[in-house]
């Protein structure tokens, strides 16, 4: 009796790795083996699936930039040198750090949700074969995804290579930086839509919009107070003192601008969230931008000095990792946001600018930026694992195509900021965020740019009202 109670335990175990081995292999939607994991939908399943893959690449990628890892490499595995040598790879397998390494393997990334993205098109059902290839088969995908990153590795003509892909990711990471902002814009419209909605049924969320906006306006105006005391000197930083001047008074032209009589009578839902949203988040990029311009000196006493800086920063090598592992998060966290964020069919209708992009009945909630899970979908049992809502049984909800174009530019993004845009040549992980007056530029016009699409949407029913017609 006991070995054949053995041997249910083991068909047990089997059944409930099936679902698992059909999500690498099959069609499946892929989920968690733990049972006591909350429901997923599928839609959400395969989105999470290649994020695990652009997260895994986009860490390889920081990886070959560290200046330790060839060190490492040569002291920990035997015979180092000779293997490169067999490799080809160059002198102690220079070929494969670096920054000519990163945009091979993103470049690799770059093809492969291209391909997906040309693969896809015109996609309206998830039961055609196409759209079962772009929700199941993982393993093969994976493996697809890294033959391609390797294959960046054996492609003629190096040197041309490197300089026509530099331009066409700076071009890819910086329509991927717009349609951040974008969606930035959008978000700060939805939340306020959202909350508002609530006003009505429960004088609470109109407590709550009053101190979130009061939250982000004394953020707002700490930052311009903190850059103005330590980013700004008498008799240096002209340029910080003239941005941070611009900047802040756009800020308070466009909060103005917001609440303004002939705005309210067009956009009775426009108040001092969102301007509030778009402030706090100029304040950071001008700040951003300040701390990654070149260090300006000064002769003081006799003594040169390091000036308009940021005033906590000890100069250890310590510090400079944890501003490096914090700055590299940061970026992990604004490219996976963009990405997810960017392609729901709400998303995709924002960035055209539409009043009716926002469905005229909303609940307000806490997370609204989830979606509402109070529709009914199909449910499935997968085993001893997680369950899978089949929210795609009546159609795609959201874009296939549109979903891998902009995880295709997240790539060059991401290789653009690993290698700190133009400036690559021994370029080190490490000094992500030192000087460099291109990363200075981009996201100053980074700033305007987003304070001049938030200005768009405050003035459009007025330049184009029968776009606006309800």
């Amino acid at each position: 009796m006991h070995g054949v109670g053995v041997d249910m335990w083991a068909v047990d175990c089997v059944l409930a790795e099936l679902p698992q081995l059909a999500c690498c292999c099959g069609s499946a939607a892929c989920s968690c083996c733990c049972g006591c994991c909350p429901k997923i939908k599928q839609s959400t399943s395969t989105r999470f699936m290649y994020v695990l893959y652009f997260l895994l690449v986009t860490i390889v990628c920081v990886v070959m930039m560290s200046p330790t890892v060839e060190q490492e490499m040569r002291d920990h595995i035997p015979l180092y040198r000779d293997l490169c040598e067999k490799l080809n790879a160059g002198e102690n397998c220079s070929t494969l750090v670096g920054y000519s390494a990163v945009y091979k393997v993103c470049f690799g990334m770059a093809c492969f949700f291209f391909f997906f993205c040309i693969f896809t098109l015109r996609v309206n059902s998830a039961t055609g074969c196409r759209a079962a290839i772009h929700n199941g088969f993982w393993f093969l995908k994976f493996i697809a995804l890294l033959a391609c990153c390797v294959g960046g590795f054996f492609l003629p003509e190096q040197d041309i290579f490197l300089e026509v892909w530099r331009y066409v990711g700076a071009g890819g990471g910086f329509i991927f930086l717009l349609i951040q902002l974008m969606l930035l814009v959008e978000f700060a419209h939805r939340w306020n839509t959202n909350w508002s909605s609530g006003v009505n049924d429960n004088r609470l969320w109109y407590g709550a919009l009053a101190m979130v906006t009061l939250v982000l306006f004394s953020m707002a105006v700490g930052a311009v107070v903190f850059m103005a005391l330590f980013y700004t000197h008498s008799q240096a930083c002209l340029l910080n003192k003239v941005f941070l001047g611009v900047n802040s008074s756009l800020c308070l032209i466009v909060t103005l601008l917001a609440i303004s009589p002939f705005i309210q009578r067009l956009q009775p839902k426009s108040g001092l969230l969102q301007p509030g949203v778009i402030s706090v988040y100029v304040m950071y990029l001008t700040f951003s931008a300040f701390s990654s311009k070149p260090k300006e000196m000064l002769e003081v006493n006799g003594v040169n000095t390091t000036v308009c800086v940021f005033p906590f920063n000890s100069g250890s090598e310590s510090d400079k990792r944890i501003v490096s592992i914090v700055g590299t998060v940061i970026m992990f966290g604004c490219v996976l946001y963009s990405c997810l964020t960017s392609t729901t069919r709400r998303s995709s209708a924002a960035l055209r600018v539409c009043r009716n992009s926002m469905p005229e009945t909303e609940r307000a909630r806490c997370c609204f930026c989830f979606g509402d899970d109070t529709d009914d979908y199909d449910e499935e049992k997968t085993g001893g694992g997680q369950n899978v809502l089949y929210d795609e049984r009546g159609g795609t909800i959201y874009s296939y195509t549109y979903f891998h174009f902009v995880f295709c530019l997240g790539s060059m993004y991401a290789m653009m900021t690993v290698t700190n845009w133009f400036h690559y040549d021994n370029h080190k992980i490490d000094k992500l965020l030192d000087g460099s007056w291109s990363v200075f530029w981009i996201k100053m016009a980074s700033c305007w740019v987003c304070l001049i699409l938030y200005i768009w949407t405050l003035v459009a029913p007025m330049v184009c009202p029968k776009r606006f017609e309800a």
